[in-house]
């Protein structure tokens, strides 16, 4: 990313990801695992914005659970459970380079995931 303490950034790319995640499952080719990437995706740019809000830094990760517990370290109590945020997570590689191929029921958990980390963090950051 260009800046990695500029919030407007994290959250455009953090939007284009959701946005992109809902239309790869929508149509008759449906993209199970890009849907999953990008629901992914949407979450840990949703959550390193908070950290980046609170002025704390974090390292180049995809790890949910990891960030996390750098959120709970800044006192940011989520709420997000540890199993849900490791499926999610795994999404960023598993699909990618394992050869598993996510089903349709997959990528609708991970943009439900998503969808609950979204709203908790737009509500963190005081945006609609």
């Amino acid at each position: 990313m260009k800046e990695d303490n500029d919030l407007e950034i994290w959250i455009d790319h953090a939007e284009d990801d959701f946005n992109a995640a809902g239309k790869l499952l929508r149509g008759k080719k449906p993209s199970v695992y890009g849907a999953c990437f990008h629901a992914q995706q949407c979450a840990e740019k949703y959550m390193k914005a908070i950290l980046v809000i609170q002025g704390k830094r974090f390292p180049m990760t995809h790890d949910l659970v990891l960030i996390n517990k750098l959120l709970s370290q800044s006192e940011i109590v989520t709420g997000f459970s540890e199993d849900l945020l490791e499926t999610l997570s795994s999404y960023v590689i598993r699909a990618r380079y394992s050869g598993e191929r996510p089903e349709m029921a997959d990528a609708k958990e991970a943009l439900e995931i998503t969808k609950n980390i979204r709203k908790f963090s737009r509500t963190f950051l005081g945006l609609k």
